[in-house]
């Protein structure tokens, strides 16, 4: 195969899959997968596939398979096939095409590329343990490679206990060709007889992710560099088959923040201390955007500029397998907060708007559209996720607020001056048709001049009386979409507060 011919996604229609087992939950890893998957076959007009992988039965995680299908669709990252939507190489579930794994390693027996193997498992067990002893490859020591095809047929027919091996040669080495690392040679001495089809009766991966690729006419298996242990033993069985090989792209691993070494549970566990997640449902009940953290992902492991905003699109315009890279890659959650604040401030206003109104409804507060239109200009710069509206903007839809009463106190300022502040400022804007920016905020710097004092303490006893706390949108314009009735109401009722003090 041509390295030269692999590096480029020409203008041939992709079919990729995202091919995820549930056994546990959807991180960014498989994010950056599946994401890598869809812009390739939006690139050249192909198909994105998703097959769930679910052949290990002991490890399937209940709800696991729905919680993939909902991140993908958070995502944007909507598949052309999959379990629940059809499609012509269906089903697209490995638990539903047993049959089809069975006929497919029959081929392979009586072209004598696979066999059957009646060792039990304590029989393994022991064998490993001495080769391991011997300091021998690990792997199985092939008892069964001879067994006559008529005897392993009989044993089979009355019941016995077996499983599917795949039989690799003996002699010589197999070349398998990775798009980010070129040709990867193993002596086949190294790889092992591995299991194709389980006693279950159930496939491997190696043995249901080949077929299925073939059967679904996959062109690209784009997959984690995990996989590249076995890559070579993937070659073998392709080539066993007499299959055409699917371009190979082994992605980077992904490094813990600090870049030494990959992210573990302990590391997650800190992260999410810390308000960050690995996992893409965490991300969405954070408040991260969808948009920002495909930008995030994209960005670990696509040699192209780290900074680059990216919407979807643009994404899918500038995509190439060429520009991947095989380099780890370190999680850099401060990248999220900036890429989900530079999406949230493109955004346009109402779907803005529509983002964070559930925030406020959870809250128990009751949400009128028009002034939250009026509102998201005001906080759209402060937003780092869609639940910082809360913070910034909540106090705007209660009906009264609770300052701290130390907070209506201005810097350096006693509590009996702060109110003689808060009662000028009161008579202005008492004196006003109506509380706007340009018809407030002259008289108040003309206040702060009369009285020898700075805007951070004026302001601050205003911004705490009419917000309830200390920091929040720009004061002026917060205080035109509150009103003057309800701002008066606010600010009478804060020298009240600070003449009891």
């Amino acid at each position: 195969m041509d390295t030269s011919t692999l590096l480029s996604t020409g203008l041939e229609p992709a079919r990729v899959r995202f091919a995820p087992s549930p056994t546990g939950r959807m991180h960014i890893g498989s994010a950056r997968t599946a994401l890598y998957d869809y812009l390739l076959a939006r690139r050249t007009g192909g198909q994105f596939i998703l097959r769930i992988e679910d052949t290990d039965t002991k490890r399937t995680v209940p709800g696991a398979e729905q919680e993939l299908m909902d991140g993908l669709r958070w995502l944007g990252l909507e598949y052309d096939e999959g379990p629940d939507v059809g499609g012509a190489c269906g089903p697209y579930r490995q638990s539903e095409r047993r049959e089809l794994y069975h006929e497919q390693v029959t081929i392979l027996q009586e072209k004598g590329a696979a066999y059957p193997c009646f060792c039990a498992p304590d029989r393994l067990e022991r064998v490993r343990r001495e080769r391991q002893k011997q300091k021998l490859n690990t792997g199985y020591d092939g008892l069964c490679r001879s067994i006559d095809p008529d005897e392993a047929r009989r044993r089979i027919a009355d019941g016995e206990r077996h499983i599917i091996r795949f039989k690799t040669p003996r002699q010589g080495s197999t070349t398998a060709v990775d798009v980010l690392r070129g040709p990867i040679t193993v002596p086949n001495s190294q790889i092992d007889d591995y299991v194709l089809i389980k006693s279950d009766g159930l496939p491997t991966y190696h043995c249901g992710a080949m077929v299925d690729d073939h059967l679904m006419a996959i062109t690209h298996v784009i997959r984690g560099s995990e996989w590249l242990s076995t890559f070579p033993l993937h070659a073998l069985i392709v080539r066993a088959f007499g299959w055409e090989e699917p371009v190979w792209i082994h992605l980077s691993v992904f490094l813990k923040p600090s870049g030494k070494g990959k992210m573990s549970k302990r590391d997650t566990s800190v992260a999410l201390d810390s308000g960050y997640s690995i996992y893409v449902s965490d991300l969405r009940d954070f408040g991260y955007v969808p948009e920002g953290v495909l930008n995030w992902i994209v960005l670990m492991g696509w040699g192209v500029s780290e900074g680059d905003v990216m919407t979807l699109d643009q994404m899918v315009d500038r995509f190439d397998i060429a520009n991947l890279s095989p380099a780890p890659a370190a999680i850099n959650f401060s990248k999220l907060d900036h890429f989900s604040g530079t999406h949230i401030r493109a955004l346009r206003t109402e779907d803005l708007a529509a983002r964070i109104k559930p925030y406020f409804t959870s809250a128990g507060l009751t949400v009128d559209d028009a002034r939250l239109l009026r509102i998201v200009p005001l906080i759209r710069e402060r937003l780092v996720t869609l639940d910082d509206c809360l913070p910034f903007a909540a106090w705007f839809f209660k009906e009264t607020v609770e300052p701290e009463p130390e907070e209506l106190i201005g810097k350096n300022l006693t509590a009996a001056q702060s109110a003689d502040v808060a009662r000028k400022a009161y008579e202005i804007l008492a004196g006003l048709p109506a509380i706007t920016l340009t018809t407030a905020e002259p008289p108040m710097r003309h206040l702060i001049s009369d009285l020898g004092l700075n805007a951070n303490q004026v302001f601050g006893i205003l911004r705490a009386a009419v917000t309830g706390q200390t920091v929040s949108p720009p004061l002026f314009e917060s205080m035109e979409i509150v009103g003057k009735e309800k701002v008066l109401e606010r600010v009478s009722r804060a020298i009240i507060i600070l003449e009891k003090m």
